[in-house]
C-alpha cells in the first residue's frame, strides 16, 4: 500500500465537530467551522416589510447583521424568548448572520459511520440542507447544512 493511500482513507473518515442546539422538542447540528459566536439573545432593530422570521438586525462591532429566528422559519410551535434564547452568529456565504434558536447544548464529534440519510418527506426545511441524521448515545441530531439553509431564496437573506 502506497503512502497516500492509508492518508486518504483516514481523512475522509474522521469525525466532524457539529454545534448543537434545541429548537422546540428537536435537537439540531452545524459545522462548528461555520460558527463565529454565541450571544444571548438581544431584541433586534426591526426592518419594514422583511418577512416574519426576519427579525431585524444588530450591530455587531461595526458590523450590520441580520438576525433569523430560526425557529420561526421551521415552524417550531413555541416561540418564547427566555433567558436560554441565544443568537449564533454564522458566517455563510461570506456574510455575518445571526440565527435564535432555543438554546446551545454542546459540541460533538460524530463520526461519518453514524451519519445516516434524512428520510424523503415534506418540511419546512429544503431537504438539500439536512445532511442527515445522528446517533449520538440516546439523542437523534439532525444535521443542517447550514450555509444552504440560509442562502436558500425563501430565508430572504443573500440574493
Amino acid at each position: 500500500m502506497g503512502a497516500t493511500e492509508g492518508f486518504t482513507t483516514e481523512t475522509t473518515s474522521r469525525p466532524r465537530e457539529y454545534l448543537t442546539f434545541r429548537l422546540g422538542q428537536e435537537e439540531y447540528g452545524i459545522d462548528i467551522l461555520k460558527v463565529q459566536e454565541i450571544r444571548s439573545y438581544e431584541p433586534p432593530t426591526r426592518i419594514a416589510n422583511a418577512p416574519s422570521h426576519v427579525k431585524g438586525v444588530v450591530n455587531l462591532r461595526g458590523v450590520i447583521v441580520p438576525i433569523v429566528d430560526l425557529r420561526i422559519r421551521l415552524n417550531t410551535a413555541n416561540c418564547d424568548y427566555t433567558n436560554f434564547t441565544v443568537v449564533i452568529v454564522l458566517h455563510v456565504a461570506n456574510r455575518v448572520v445571526g440565527m435564535v434558536v432555543d438554546g446551545v447544548s454542546d459540541v460533538l464529534e460524530v463520526a461519518a459511520e453514524n451519519v445516516r440519510p434524512a428520510p424523503e418527506i415534506s418540511s419546512a426545511v429544503d431537504a438539500g440542507c439536512i445532511t442527515g441524521l445522528a446517533q449520538v448515545g440516546e439523542r437523534m441530531l439532525i444535521l443542517l447544512n447550514i450555509e444552504q439553509l440560509m442562502t436558500d431564496p425563501a430565508m430572504g437573506l443573500i440574493d
